[in-house]
């Protein structure tokens, strides 16, 4: 008879620990036990069952437990809560939720995947019958049966990460009203706040009403009211808050809790107990970038988590790198990715850095499709090593954000991502690549070849009247620009040098920063020793002014917006 190997969780961590235990040993008794009537489901699909990209909410069930029995011979048991484990017996009490029934199951190992609990704040209204959360398939089939047989029409997402994103975008698409209300200053905070613009003005663009600063206060039949007494109009609303790791079982079992407040394991996912592990959503993990514990909920971390516990069941060795946190989202027209630190985490951590925003085209200019990517590097001063990066745009971003990853865990600099060569096809990408142009760009700054401000600093500059050059040809300004920019094009302003002060600072706009540079660049060559180029120019200014705008009703700073 093999190892006795009991799994409490399937989904990610828990089903993936199963499948390698088999692999691994034929010969193994392996049972798993979840709670809800599916023991395996794509939980990052769910969303798309809303709009009818998932058109049969069982295709969202990746494998039920016969599958499991005939593929595998694992014995997956649904319905089944494990209710207590009993360290000195080492046993689990388990009860069938369908007959009532308590009975315990012996282990030789036991593996806890019981993943991360939606958050449900203690507010009034928050228990009503319209108030939905999405953790599995159930909650996703509850969610759409009562908004269909309710024929409801307004719906309130309270909560702007990933899920809560995912949700607003998918019930809009099937055609409801949606409001998303967040309690930051902006949405997806793996972006920093100027790369969020875009995502801002993308939901906006099409009907989310977005709700920023402003955090949930109560919950009525048909409306939500905010911190700032803003009453929102909502028959059934979604909360995606954010989740916490489920720790019951473990705290109840006496084992160590992190400082995060999930699982605390070591670094082959083993946990206080020897003969106990723990993978997924509830355990903390060690970030390689920060150097300290941090939580992670994503699928792609839980599987090798799962084939680690695995492996050093069976004396495997493997290499615990850590954690640096890429991921990637689809939000209407847009495709958004990011990986490691962004700009915000990085000084927040202390880590001296600096940060380039570029939006070269994502293929030859040239091809069908082609469109701008904005793509924002981060790298610590002085050294040149790359700590994160973002993008956003229609194109292929998670290529881009996959290579980023790739050269941080490799302990990448920006003279590694320079000289880095990548496939080019005009129809795929360009020459030089997106990440090869932000490492040229990266270390011209790192290196003192110029001087930038970024765009979040460029309505200050408007409003004390900086001198500001518009580098775009007379046609281009015309079309909209800085209301106090003064428009010399780069292909006169060799002629009209005697325009350009040299005795305060001068700040280069084009649309997209690369004629500025350009001029910047002259400038310093011809003697001139303030010349900054403005980060993101044009195209940047107006999406990173645009929602605030809106939002706000404020002065614009442009004579006309302008996203060409």
């Amino acid at each position: 008879m093999g190892k006795k190997v009991l799994i409490v969780g399937g989904v990610a961590g828990g089903a993936s620990v199963a499948a390698r235990v088999r692999r691994l040993d034929e010969k193994a008794e392996i049972i798993m036990f979840e709670k809800g009537p599916h023991v395996s489901f794509s939980n990052c699909s769910l969303p798309y069952y809303l709009s009818g990209i998932v058109e049969d909410s069982q295709e969202l069930v990746l494998m039920n437990p016969n599958s499991f029995k005939s593929r595998y011979n694992i014995d997956a048991r649904v319905n089944q809560e494990v209710v207590r484990i009993n360290r000195e017996k080492k046993t689990i009490t388990v009860k069938d939720l369908i007959t009532d029934t308590v009975y315990e199951e012996p282990y030789d190992s036991l593996v806890l995947s019981p993943g991360a609990t939606p958050i449900r704040p203690n507010l009034e209204g928050i228990d009503n019958t319209n108030v939905f959360t999405v953790r599995n398939v159930v909650d996703i089939e509850n969610m759409y049966d009562f908004i269909k047989q309710n024929a409801i029409n307004d719906i309130a997402v309270i909560g702007g990460g990933f899920i809560g994103v995912e949700v607003a975008e998918n019930l809009k698409l099937a055609g409801y009203n949606i409001s998303l209300v967040e309690f930051a200053n902006q949405v997806m905070v793996p972006f920093d706040y100027d790369m969020a613009q875009i995502l801002h003005k993308e939901m906006a663009d099409k009907g989310v009403n977005l709700i920023l600063d402003d955090g949930l206060a109560k919950i009525d039949d048909d409306y939500v009211e905010t911190n700032s007494g803003r009453k929102i109009n909502a028959e059934a609303v979604v909360l995606a808050i954010g989740v916490r790791p489920e720790t019951f079982l473990a705290e109840e079992a006496g084992l160590e809790i992190g400082e995060t407040g999930a699982i605390k394991v070591d670094s082959n996912y083993v946990t206080s107990d020897p003969n106990i592990y723990a993978v997924g959503d509830a355990i903390e993990v060690y970030h390689r970038l920060l150097h300290k514990p941090t939580r992670l909920a994503l699928a792609g971390p839980a599987q090798k988590q799962a084939r680690a516990a695995a492996d050093h069941m069976y004396g495997i060795p493997s290499n615990n790198q850590g954690v640096i946190g890429s991921s990637s989202i689809h939000l209407f027209d847009l495709n958004a990715a990011s990986t490691g630190l962004n700009a915000r985490t990085a000084e927040q951590a202390g880590i001296p850095h600096d940060s380039v925003y570029v939006m070269p085209e994502d293929k030859v200019g040239l091809m069908p499709n082609s469109n701008p990517m904005h793509f924002k590097l981060v790298y610590e001063y002085p050294t040149g090593r790359i700590l994160g990066a973002q993008a956003i745009g229609k194109g292929n971003v998670d290529k881009r954000i996959d290579v980023i990853a790739t050269m941080i865990t490799m302990n990448g600099t920006l003279e590694d991502l320079k000289e880095l060569e990548l496939t080019y096809s005009p129809m795929l990408g360009t020459a030089k690549d997106v990440v090869n142009h932000a490492a040229l760009v990266a270390l011209n700054q790192l290196e003192g070849r110029y001087k930038e401000v970024k765009v979040s600093q460029v309505r200050e500059l408007v409003e004390s009247n900086a001198f500001i050059i518009d580098a775009r040809e007379k046609v281009e300004y015309n079309a909209g620009h800085l209301k106090n920019a003064v428009n010399i094009p780069l292909s006169e302003f060799r002629q009209r040098l005697d325009e350009i002060p040299k005795d305060q600072p001068v700040y280069i706009h084009c649309r997209s920063g690369q004629r500025s540079y350009n001029m910047v660049i002259a400038l310093n060559n011809l003697g001139y020793e303030n010349i900054y180029n403005i980060s993101g120019s044009y195209l940047g200014i107006n999406l990173y002014e645009y929602f605030n705008d809106l939002a706000t009703k404020r002065e614009k700073i442009v004579s006309e917006y302008n996203f060409k």
